[in-house]
Parts: C-alpha cells; sequence; structure tokens
C-alpha cells in the first residue's frame, strides 16, 4: 500500500494465460493503485494486450488471480462483470469505432449500453459533448469515423473510454501507427485525462516517448498545454511506472530512474530505440 494510502485498482496474482499450450501470460502479479500510471512495454507478442485483456475479464486465467477496485473478478460471470466494467474506460487498438455510427453515437454507446452507468437520457447528450469538448472534437458529433483522420478517430475513441467517468482506463497501443506530432496529441490527452479526474491507466505501447511524458510533464489547466513537471526546482516523482514483458512474463518493474539503469539487452533496446 503506498504511503498516500492510495487504493489499489488493479491487481494480478500470479496470473498464467496459456492458449493452445502456449502462456501468452506466465505467472503475472503487478498491481496499479489510485492515480497510478503504468507503462507496458514489450516485442510484439509479448503479452502485453492480452493483460489487457484479462485485466477487462475478456479472458479468464487458467491459474492466479484478478482484482479489480478491491474485487476477484477471476471467477466473476458475465452479469457480474457488468457492473465492474462499468468503472473501466479501454481504448482498442486502432480505436475500434463502430463505422455505421456516428461518432455522437459512437461515444453514448457506453451510456446507453452500460446499465450500470444509469446515465439518465437527459443527459447523454451533454456528457458526450462534454467529452468531445474534452478531445477537441466537438464539431464532429454527426460525422462517421471514416471521414475522420487516424488522429481524430483515435482522439473519439479516447471521448468514448472517458465519457463514462471511470477511475481506471486501459490504452492499448494509443499512439500506433501516428505521425510524431498526432501521437503526442494522443499523449497529452492521456495525461489531461490523469490529472483533470485523477485517473488511473495502463498503457501498453511500444513507445518509451509516450511513458517519458507521463512520468515527466504535466496538465496545466490554464494555458492547456503540457509543461515539466517541476517543483521547487525540482522534477517530482510522478506516479508512472514501467514494465516490460517478455515471452509472457513481466521481466522488469520499475520507475524512469530504474529502467535507465538496466543493462540487460531486451530491456534496454526499448529505452535506446524510444520504444520502436
Amino acid at each position: 500500500m503506498p504511503a498516500d494510502g492510495a487504493k489499489s485498482v488493479v491487481r494480478f496474482e500470479h496470473v498464467t494465460v496459456s492458449f493452445e499450450d502456449v502462456k501468452a501470460l506466465d505467472d503475472v502479479s503487478f498491481e496499479v493503485f489510485e492515480g497510478e500510471t503504468r507503462i507496458l512495454l514489450g516485442a510484439a507478442g509479448s503479452g502485453k494486450t492480452v493483460l489487457l485483456k484479462t485485466a477487462l475479464g475478456l479472458v479468464r486465467p487458467d491459474a492466479g488471480a484478478v482484482y479489480l477496485f478491491g474485487e476477484d473478478i477471476t471467477h466473476m460471470n458475465e452479469r457480474e462483470l457488468f457492473d465492474v466494467r462499468s468503472k473501466v474506460g479501454m481504448l482498442f487498438q486502432e480505436s475500434a469505432l463502430f463505422d455505421s455510427l456516428t461518432i455522437k453515437e459512437n461515444v453514448a454507446y457506453p451510456l446507453l449500453n452500460q446499465k450500470a452507468i444509469q446515465c439518465p437520457t437527459e443527459d447523454v447528450e451533454r456528457r458526450v459533448k462534454e467529452a468531445l469538448h474534452f478531445v477537441e472534437l466537438d464539431q464532429t458529433l454527426a460525422r462517421f469515423p471514416s471521414e475522420l483522420s487516424g488522429g481524430m478517430r483515435r482522439r473519439a475513441a479516447i471521448a468514448r473510454a472517458v465519457v463514462t467517468e471511470p477511475p481506471l482506463v486501459l490504452y492499448d497501443s494509443p499512439t500506433a501507427g501516428l505521425d510524431p506530432i498526432t501521437a503526442y496529441t494522443i499523449m497529452a490527452l492521456i495525461i489531461k485525462e490523469r490529472d483533470v479526474a485523477n485517473t488511473s491507466a495502463l498503457i501498453v505501447t511500444h513507445r518509451y516517448q509516450d511513458g517519458l511524458l507521463t512520468a515527466n510533464f504535466r496538465y496545466n489547466p490554464e494555458s492547456g498545454q503540457l509543461v515539466p513537471a517541476q517543483e521547487n526546482g525540482r522534477r517530482p516523482q510522478f506516479r508512472t511506472k514501467f514494465s516490460v514483458m517478455r515471452e509472457g512474463k513481466m521481466v522488469f518493474t520499475g520507475t524512469e530512474e530504474e529502467l535507465e539503469a538496466v543493462t540487460d539487452p531486451y530491456i534496454a533496446k526499448f529505452r535506446r530505440q524510444g520504444g520502436g
């Protein structure tokens, strides 16, 4: 338990997941607390996306236990999982917006279809507009995903992930396939969500610089921009931890400074290459 008494939002205890006798997760244990960001680095196929799906109860462990907000979800049925999942936002790979729905309808979807949210019908449009304003897409309500750029679709997907005001958001490769400027914009929105709502996050990424931004910058509400996080001339220790996965195992967990000191070639390559 952290010194400030922050509560656990997600915890894995010796979790193993296998597909056709191949271990996608191999005895994985970790814990994320309120307001903490966990950066998950690793090569393709190392188990990062499976970890997110397991955290959400979409994949069942073969061994071990998964806890969300202190509740053991390992053996929950789908009906029980609905209530717990209502507290979790999810940004899927490649945004995963519904092509046949407008952006307004896409963002409204969790409010209308997650019964545990209990959002009055008359409040849906207001909350959708607020979420789209948050990601600076106010003028896109009536447009379809195919009419937006890749970066705009990713921003719309973030709006859908946070419209329910979840205390935990899972981001699966939020900057994949984006140019550096657009990738920075996406990470700035994730940091904005963290700082405005004290949201916890699990971020799967190939880019070390995504983690550096969350660790070293904060959102300034006055300017609407990211600024270096300084306290009395020194960089504070934000609650950002890095984990590196390899062949289903979590082979490193620590701070930016600890990751910078690692000499293991597999772990160090994400640092040297910016995550590839």
